[in-house]
């Protein structure tokens, strides 16, 4: 893909704000690759992401940022603008389960997310093999179940080291206390089994099967403080029958995870998802 730069924006809603960011590259001589907008009724709020190509512009990105800057605050806007260039670091964590984890390092081996991983973080040491056959640093931080605040002081400290800009729960096995959610707002993802909340708790599929139930699924979410709620980046099901027993709904189940993560993730590395409120705007 050529060099491009992402703006993302979202506003009040109101007359002129496709016209004026367009008018804006183009009088700079700028090339829009690609431009996708909403306007939400509901709230009354607009959302935008346009790729402009980079060499098209005559100056940097912190000039382009810099030009920007009053358009942007003469409409209210929160917006950002990155840079194709710069591939996102991811920090992946998780725990004994693998699916999640070995396909999210077989797309990066294979150069099908654009990032840096650039270490695993596990409270267990069963999946170190795997992850070092990636040539790709394993921390083993175990968890004392009477005190698991230095655990999270120890992944905490980690994720500032490798300068992390989005971490990924790959199946990680641990709630994150409030003070860590906090600190990265919308840039911590996690997957996890749909059932949630009608099945919580251990065996949601042998609950599930004896339910009877006719989908499975599995949620892709930016991680917030309340456990399991914030703002939903994708979802993927799969049908199911009385014929499935809770072995093969568990197989279904990683299958649908793995693929609703690593879409979910991809989105974000392509800064193709805008947050308001509880709710995202995915431009996929």
């Amino acid at each position: 893909m050529e060099h491009r730069y992402r703006l993302l924006l979202s506003c009040p809603d109101r007359v002129g704000i496709v016209s004026m960011v367009s008018n804006f590259i183009s009088s700079h001589g700028g090339s829009i690759a690609d431009a996708n907008q909403h306007s939400d009724p509901t709230t009354g709020w607009f959302f935008m992401r346009v790729e402009i190509f980079a060499e098209s512009l005559p100056f940097s990105l912190e000039r382009l940022r810099e030009q920007f800057a009053p358009i942007a605050q003469s409409f209210q806007m929160e917006w950002q603008i990155t840079d194709s260039a710069r591939p996102k670091r991811v920090v992946l964590m998780a725990s004994r389960e693998a699916h999640c984890l070995a396909d999210l390092l077989y797309r990066y081996h294979a150069d099908e997310l654009d990032c840096e991983i650039p270490c695993v973080i596990s409270n267990h040491d069963a999946l170190r093999s795997m992850v070092e056959w990636h040539e790709i640093p394993y921390y083993h931080v175990p968890v004392e179940t009477a005190d698991k605040q230095p655990h999270f002081d120890r992944v905490l400290q980690l994720v500032r080291d490798h300068e992390a800009d989005v971490v990924v729960l790959a199946r990680y096995m641990q709630i994150l206390p409030e003070a860590l959610c906090e600190l990265y707002p919308h840039r911590i993802i996690n997957i996890h089994h749909s059932f949630l909340p009608s099945f919580a708790g251990a065996k949601p599929y042998h609950q599930a099967h004896e339910r009877g139930v006719k989908l499975i699924g599995a949620t892709c979410h930016y991680v917030t403080q309340e456990l399991d709620a914030g703002p939903i980046i994708d979802q993927e099901v799969t049908r199911i029958s009385h014929r499935d027993m809770p072995e093969e709904m568990v197989r279904l189940g990683r299958d649908v995870e793995k693929t609703c993560l690593a879409r979910g993730l991809r989105w974000h590395l392509e800064d193709r998802i805008l947050v308001h409120g509880n709710k995202t705007v995915v431009f996929n």
